[in-house]
């Protein structure tokens, strides 16, 4: 059994600046229309909702980047990252299959200035 982790920090001004600056076209590059949806519900706080996922995206890739054979295999959107029913993150994988992967556990907190995450995978 293999185990590696990933974390990443962000401001949340630089993310704010993008989607003012490149609106849909950053948005649709980088998060799914799940994301987009659900950072678009928290209104006031909505850009620490996308930069909080922008560096959980950022932690997973870190976690999971040993069992790539190209770094180049995984873009933005494949990985997506929605709450359960508890408001517990979660990432998934989508467009890409890591079968040694068993489990994956992810954090996300965010402030007024910043945003981080990290992510730990257990490998089989």
């Amino acid at each position: 059994m293999k185990i590696s982790c990933g974390t990443d920090i962000i401001e949340i001004k630089r993310i704010k600046e993008s989607i003012e600056d490149l609106g849909i076209k950053f948005l649709e590059r980088v998060y799914t229309n799940t994301e987009i949806d659900y950072c678009e519900s928290k209104r006031s706080q909505k850009y620490q909702h996308y930069a909080a996922r922008f560096a959980a995206k950022e932690a997973v890739f870190k976690a999971i980047s040993s069992g790539l054979n190209n770094k180049y295999d995984i873009g933005w959107k494949d990985i997506e990252v929605v709450n359960d029913g508890n408001g517990r993150p979660h990432a998934n994988l989508l467009h890409i299959e890591i079968p040694e992967i068993e489990e994956m556990d992810i954090s996300i907190s965010h402030c007024k200035e910043y945003a981080t995450s990290n992510v730990v995978v257990i490998w089989k």
